[in-house]
Parts: C-alpha cells; sequence; structure tokens
C-alpha cells in the first residue's frame, strides 16, 4: 500500500467541549497505526462495543480521532513478517482492534499479524463477518459447554439475551450441534425468529428471574450460555441442574453478580468466563474452523442486516436502544 494511498472511514472524534462527532473522511495510509499487516476490508460488523467507542464510551476507547471496528474481514495487501501472502482472505477479531486500534470501519487496517487469522474453507468474507466477534463468543461458549462434559442428551441448554448478536448465534450453533435449546428473550415478537434459528422452546425473560430472590430454585438447565449478567445470570446459576455448566460472556443486564454460593457447593454448578478478546491463537483457529463446518449456522443469513459506513449513523442509535435483532455487517467494498 504505497504511501499516498487514501480510503474512507468513519472517524469519531471528541470536541473541546467534550462531544462526540461521527463523519467519513478520507484517510491516508500514513495515517494507519503501526504493524507489519495491510489488509484491505472487504466487511465489518456492528457490535455493542462499536457503539461505545463511537459515542465516546471511556471503558472502550480513550484516544482520538479514532476508527471503530472490532471486526474486520478482508484482503492482505502486504505482511512484512511473511505470514501471510498478498491476496490471503483473513479474518481480524479480538485484541485492540477497533478499541485504542483503529479498527474496520476504515477501508484499510495495519495491524500486528499475529491478530489475523486465514479464512477457513466454508466461510466467505461476508458470513465471517455475519459471525463475527458476536459469532466467536458464541461459539467458543459452545465449545466451553462442550469441554465441561454437557452432551446433547443432558437436558435443555438455555439461552439468555437470544435476540442479540451473541444470543442469536448461539441459539443457531447449539441447534445444529443437536442441543435442545431454551430462548429467553425480553422481546416476545420474535419468537418465531428464535424458533427458526433452531430453539425449541421460547421463555421470557421474567419466567428466567422469577423467585431469583430465593436462595435456590428449581433444577432446570443442563447448561446455559449468558450474555446479560446481573440478576438473570443469578438466577439462572440458581437453576441449572446439579453437575450443570454456565458460560458468561456479557454485562448488558449489569455487571454485578447477586449471588449465594449454594449453586456451587450443593449442586457442584460451573460458572465459565468467555474472553473473545485475548482468546489464545490455537483455540481462536479451532473454533473458526467449526465455525465454517459443523457449527456453521444454518440461516446464516437470515440474521444479517447490511449497511454501508453511511448507514452505520441510524445502527449505532438502534443498537444502543436495544433495537437490533441478529447481526448488522458492514460493506466496506461499497461505502
Amino acid at each position: 500500500m504505497a504511501t499516498t494511498s487514501t480510503f474512507k472511514a468513519l472517524v469519531v472524534e471528541k470536541t473541546p467541549e467534550k462531544q462526540f462527532v461521527r463523519e467519513i473522511r478520507e484517510r491516508s495510509s500514513d495515517d494507519l497505526p503501526a504493524g507489519d499487516l495491510v489488509v484491505r476490508v472487504h466487511y465489518s460488523s456492528l457490535n455493542y462495543k462499536d457503539a461505545l467507542s463511537a459515542t465516546g464510551h471511556p471503558g472502550v476507547t480513550r484516544q482520538f480521532p479514532h476508527t471503530p471496528g472490532i471486526d474486520a474481514a478482508g484482503e492482505v495487501v502486504s505482511c512484512e513478517g511473511g505470514a501471510f501472502a498478498p491476496g490471503d482472505r483473513v479474518i481480524v477479531t479480538g485484541y485492540d482492534l477497533g478499541m485504542e486500534t483503529d479498527g474496520g470501519w476504515g477501508q484499510y487496517i495495519r495491524i500486528p499479524s499475529e491478530w489475523a487469522v486465514r479464512l477457513p474453507e466454508g466461510l466467505s468474507l461476508r458470513e465471517a463477518m455475519a459471525l463475527g466477534t458476536a459469532g466467536f463468543t458464541a461459539a467458543l461458549s459452545v465449545l466451553k459447554l462442550e469441554r465441561a462434559g454437557v452432551k446433547p442428551d443432558a437436558g435443555e441448554i438455555l439461552v439468555t439475551g437470544a435476540t442479540g448478536g451473541v444470543g442469536s448465534i448461539a441459539v443457531a450453533i447449539l441447534a445444529v450441534a443437536g442441543y435442545r435449546v431454551v430462548a429467553s428473550t425480553g422481546k416476545e415478537a420474535d419468537e418465531e425468529y428464535l424458533r427458526d434459528l433452531g430453539a425449541s422452546k421460547v421463555v421470557s425473560r421474567d419466567e428466567v428471574t422469577a423467585g431469583a430472590e430465593k436462595a435456590l430454585l428449581a433444577e432446570r438447565w443442563a447448561g446455559a450460555v449468558d450474555v446479560v449478567g446481573g440478576q438473570t445470570l443469578a438466577a439462572v446459576l440458581k437453576s441449572t441442574k446439579y453437575g450443570g455448566t454456565v458460560t458468561c460472556c456479557g454485562l448488558v443486564g449489569s455487571p454485578e453478580l447477586p449471588v449465594n454460593v449454594y449453586p456451587f457447593i450443593l449442586r457442584g454448578v460451573s460458572l465459565l468466563g468467555i474472553d473473545s478478546v485475548q482468546c489464545p491463537r490455537h483455540t481462536r483457529e479451532e473454533v473458526w474452523q467449526r465455525l465454517a463446518a459443523a457449527w456453521k449456522p444454518a440461516r446464516l443469513d437470515e440474521m444479517v442486516t447490511e449497511c454501508t459506513l453511511p448507514g452505520l449513523e441510524v445502527m449505532i442509535q438502534t443498537i444502543l436502544h436495544g433495537g437490533i435483532t441478529g447481526r448488522v455487517v458492514v460493506n466496506m467494498r461499497e461505502s
């Protein structure tokens, strides 16, 4: 990529009045951060973390101007370290991309080559971003349930926050892997959508949390994928069957966990944390291989809303107000 090359990117700027403004700008390759790998981004995605970065949340991004986008999929332009060749197709998720390092909402990124994973056979670049960090996190959750010994015949598996990006894909992966999935949501209108993804049953958020103030609840779930946290996670733990496993990967409800030790010491329940940011490379590659093959959601395209850079402003506000169902893919080639 020549030093004189320019490209489009959505840039977030902090004004002297400490307001955050967003606009699409022409940027130069000289503006890109240090790194040995340059990728032309074909597709990115919109995650809740991206919306926080785009609106100046200090827990995600502190340095401005900044280009968000924690996901990117595209074609290698150059790689000084030789790990990739020009033309190789790669996926980049996690690490610092889109946080303090300019991310996938720019048509080019420059990063350490260690952050990239080769696009596996069976996935297109668009499908990789239909999955993105959300799909990777969902699949990592299922992998941990599997490794904890939670088998498809163990009983019902609960997915909370099931209409969101992680929840939707978790429902689809668990279904295609043969589990009986119960999807929990606060959006009654999306029951048909969740059943189409493979949920055998759809329950309300209130049903899951009913009686959450009690020390323990009746045993119900063989395992669970929780993306909500807070009281919801506490209730899930209290209603998980003896020896069951719950994974935790989100905090849209609350980062606090108001729970006692009874589920752990009386029922042997395990709570496993899911981190998609610093996940080891060998695990990262295994998860993407599975997503390209046995765990590829059967109706992946139906989970996707596509937009270009100009359409992101509306989508950012929508996701911040809980109005997104499924995944948003950003087409960077047409931006």
